[in-house]
């Protein structure tokens, strides 16, 4: 084939995979052992059962066992527990132990995905925000992984929310100035080792709808794409300005603190708009919305904002119902229940053609990222 044919060929994701750790929270439990820790609030305990039911979370994975005990038995939430509160380095031991397999094993369903072979892999980004050792989750990767020797490895760290579609964004980057490279995306956030032993609203806020889950992708050239292969197109970042304050993690003492605005859902109303009418152009609406469920506000705020059907939303709430908020992981984790639900639809109606779509996440900034894609049927 032709270096002009190459260039031409389609950048698409070819494999996904996902997934979560072995200890499930159900939200009606989570908030019984909560509303046990704050029995001397009532005050505070009936605005806290008010997020719990509201936010949109049925359900959410944790790599930390102690979190499914009773208060009065939970290290993250009670003194009297037996123990001080996790330290932040106890927090980043678990973190260490518990990240790499269950990173290793959303990268190989993508891998299987995909159809290609660990030693095909050229480049790998490593994404995550929650915990941090040396040598790092991109190192421990490519040696569990079997990776070959001179595979390029880059770690994207901190970036939040919006990292899952920054490495994709990426990784495209890497795969249109070279055509033979294959791009491996693997990201891992275990946000439940972030719990505050503070009960206040901001901390009940945000224990209600993050959970602990891994996500991988493989990006390259496709010549073939086959069923259920997003093609990606163009890509743009772009920051919300005077927003730097309304979504800040510092580490302490007791894990990384996070501070979220309950404005930013009226934010991305108000911003996000005019970006995405700039970057989409005129001509026809998407057709498919991967929206990073950063929350219930997220998804509604951008209902509500592009006049979307209740089907466009289905996967980002879906995923909201079934794992919470993931951070950088939940974006694939959207995609690929998108593609469960397309195929699903191909069963009824005749194979074939292409839906155009765009995938939206946010992160520190606040800033947005948006991707253009094509779903091949």
């Amino acid at each position: 084939m032709s270096e002009e044919g190459v260039f031409s060929l389609p950048i698409a994701i070819t494999g996904i995979g996902t997934a979560v750790p072995a200890f499930r929270l159900n939200q009606r439990d989570v908030w019984s052992r909560l509303a046990e820790a704050l029995s001397g609030d009532p005050q505070l305990a009936r605005w806290g059962k008010r997020i719990f039911a509201g936010c949109g979370v049925d359900s959410r994975y944790t790599c930390e066992p102690n979190l499914l005990e009773p208060a009065g038995r939970c290290r993250y939430l009670s003194a009297e527990s037996g123990g001080a509160f996790p330290t932040t380095e106890e927090r980043m031991q678990t973190y260490r132990t518990e990240s790499v397999p269950l990173a290793a094993e959303a990268a190989k369903k993508a891998l299987a995905d995909s159809g290609l072979r660990p030693g095909e892999i050229s480049h790998l980004l490593a994404v995550s925000c929650t915990g941090m050792f040396l040598p790092g989750l991109d190192a421990e990767l490519a040696r569990r992984l079997g990776l070959r020797a001179d595979a390029e490895r880059l770690p994207l760290t901190f970036l939040g929310c919006a990292a899952g579609l920054t490495a994709v964004r990426e990784a495209a980057r890497i795969v249109r100035g070279d055509p033979q490279a294959r791009v491996l995306v693997v990201t891992v956030e275990l946000c439940t080792l972030h719990i505050q032993p503070t009960i206040t609203k901001e901390d009940l806020y945000t224990a209600s709808f993050f959970g602990d889950g891994a996500s991988a992708c493989v990006v390259g050239l496709t010549d073939v794409p086959r069923s259920g292969t997003f093609a990606l197109e163009s890509a743009l970042a772009v920051p919300f300005p005077e927003t730097a304050d309304k979504m800040v993690w510092t580490v302490g003492n007791l894990g990384f603190q996070l501070v979220l605005s309950p404005l930013i859902p009226r934010i991305i109303a108000g911003y996000v708009p005019t970006a995405l009418q700039s970057f989409w152009g005129e001509g026809k609406d998407p057709e498919l919305w991967a929206i990073h469920p950063g929350g219930k506000g997220i998804i509604d705020a951008l209902e509500d904002s592009f006049k979307l059907a209740g089907e466009q939303t289905a996967a980002s709430r879906g995923v909201l119902r079934d794992y919470g908020n993931m951070s950088s992981a939940t974006i694939l984790f959207v995609l690929e229940e998108m593609r469960r639900r397309q195929r699903e639809r191909s069963n009824d109606a005749a194979a074939g053609g292409a839906a155009d779509g765009i995938a939206v996440a946010f992160g520190p900034g606040i800033a947005a990222e948006f991707l253009k894609f094509a779903y091949i049927a």
